[in-house]
């Protein structure tokens, strides 16, 4: 049966929804651009950074504050839309519970619509021979289990209010983890990101059809941990001899927020421009 509705794209497909973006505290990163993004699609947008992670990479944390970034934000936000922000460390168990409590207040008070696990622990492992339990279960803690409790509170929030419309919607960040090669010089951030990746569908099928949930591999993206020749044979794998920038990513997620994406559910979506893993 055909649908009767002609088609028509919305300028604003989010306006009146809210959205939590975790790990959007450096402006050359992925969750700050899914923030504008979000934003500069009508969306309110509640920004998470923990700088005493961002200090400790080998690159350092955004020279900009958390304000100045959430102006970035403002910058892009479509009328009406508000922006705040606020710390956290999501390997304290009861963090991310209290993070999607302190996203929906400050916002209004009338729950959450959005998702976005952006949040990552890298570095800090290696290959097989050299991991160990500590880094096994430092990884675990940021990349996996904070995102699964991150999406218990927020469905429990969602599934609290049953007038709440319209679908909920959740996106998790993945690295390609579970496509050709891996990362066998990344082992604990492989298995943590891949077990996300491994639970895409089952989170899925226990959260419909009430909220979508769904994976985004970006392949890599220009975030600023690499320089010189090593940031310059990366780019030689992609076909068009660039990296993927921020808001390449952010452009996928952000549409897996709207409407025109509520028949996808339980997809982890790879976006990495043909590059060339097995070249």
């Amino acid at each position: 049966m055909s649908d009767p509705t002609p088609p028509h794209r919305d300028p604003l497909p989010l306006r009146g929804r809210t959205a939590l973006v975790t790990g959007a505290s450096r402006r050359a990163g992925i969750g700050h651009a899914v923030a504008r993004r979000l934003a500069a699609y009508g969306a309110s947008v509640y920004t998470h950074h923990h700088r005493t992670h961002d200090d400790a990479l080998p690159w350092g944390a955004d020279p900009d504050g958390s304000e100045q970034l959430a102006d970035a934000v403002r910058e892009t936000a479509a009328p009406g839309a508000t922006v705040a922000h606020g710390p956290g460390d999501l390997t304290e168990p009861g963090a991310p519970a209290r993070l999607v409590e302190q996203a929906a207040e400050a916002l209004g008070g009338d729950g959450l619509d959005i998702l976005v696990a952006n949040h990552a622990l890298s570095g800090s492992d290696g290959p097989l021979d050299t991991v160990d339990a500590e880094m096994l279960d430092a990884h675990w803690a940021v990349n996996t289990r904070s995102v699964i409790l991150l999406i218990q509170a927020f469905a429990r929030l969602r599934l609290s209010r049953p007038e709440a419309a319209p679908t909920g919607r959740v996106v998790m960040m993945t690295s390609g983890q579970d496509v050709r090669g891996g990362m066998p010089g990344e082992l604990c951030y492989a298995l943590a990101k891949g077990a996300l990746a491994s639970s895409v569908r089952t989170l899925a099928t226990a959260l419909a059809p009430r909220i979508t949930v769904n994976a985004v591999n970006p392949g890599p993206v220009d975030t600023g941990y690499l320089q010189g020749e090593e940031h310059a044979a990366v780019a030689a794998l992609f076909p068009g001899g660039r990296w993927a920038a921020p808001d390449d990513a952010a452009r996928l997620v952000a549409w897996l927020t709207t409407d025109e994406a509520g028949w996808i559910t339980g997809e982890v979506v790879n976006s990495e421009n043909g590059f060339g893993r097995d070249m």
